[in-house]
């Protein structure tokens, strides 16, 4: 029976909720700095494993994408109707959000917290950002990093591919290396729908920066899924 597209919909919204929640969650409570935080290896591992717990808790309803640049990509691929992208988008928008007032919530209520900029764990770039990267160094990453998280996802989670049970621990642990490589950069994005929840809520610099997040990750799912599509996959 196929799943309706409701459930569909409330998947990606539950999924990107969580990713947002426990990734941005990681940096915002646990920390990246101090003897007591989990530092960016941590805050890495967290954004892969929410990931990796989605992808068997909702995989088999909608496939896991939460991730606009993963549904456009599949479009392009030729694995997905537009129609379908849309709401899939719109969900995890919504998601990301939601994943974002929550953490929100969570945070606000401890003592002496603050919204700075770049709050709940907000992409940037920029003087004061980490690594204080430039402009052309985040949208060339993010693009880069996005474009080789869709090759794993399309390889994956392909129907030649004989390890296919595995495919959400090898799309997790990707996304935990783009971050252990990205993070001083931009924070790492990889998904507009990510970076918009955070964004939204925290305003300042998060939110006049937050185009690059949309723009880069879906210019390099699309470059992904061409490659793949005309180039790899092509010749097996």
């Amino acid at each position: 029976m196929e799943t309706n597209k409701f459930s569909k919909f409330s998947a990606e919204f539950l999924g990107t909720l969580v990713l947002v929640l426990m990734g941005c969650g990681s940096a915002v409570i646990a920390g990246a700095n101090g003897t007591t935080g989990v530092g960016l290896l941590g805050i890495s591992f967290a954004f892969g494993l929410s990931v990796v717990a989605m992808a068997y808790a909702i995989g088999h309803i909608s496939g896991c994408h939460i991730n606009p640049a993963i549904s456009i990509g599949m479009v392009v691929a030729g694995r997905m109707k537009p129609t379908e992208a849309a709401y899939y988008i719109l969900a995890q928008v919504l998601g990301g959000i939601a994943g974002a007032a929550l953490l929100y919530l969570i945070a606000a209520n401890q003592n002496g917290f603050e919204m700075k900029e770049w709050a709940l764990g907000s992409n940037g770039w920029g003087t004061g950002y980490l690594g204080g990267y430039n402009t052309t160094a985040a949208f060339i990453g993010e693009a880069t990093f996005t474009f080789i998280f869709l090759l794993v996802i399309f390889g994956a989670t392909s129907t030649k591919n004989i390890n296919g049970g595995f495919a959400g621990l090898a799309i997790g642990l990707s996304l935990v290396l783009i971050h252990i490589v990205g993070i001083k950069i931009t924070g790492v994005s990889v998904n507009p729908a990510r970076s918009i929840g955070p964004a939204l809520l925290s305003g300042g610099l998060a939110l006049k920066q937050v185009w690059l997040f949309a723009v880069a990750p879906v210019i390099g799912a699309i470059l992904s899924a061409v490659v793949w599509k005309t180039v790899l996959e092509k010749h097996n």
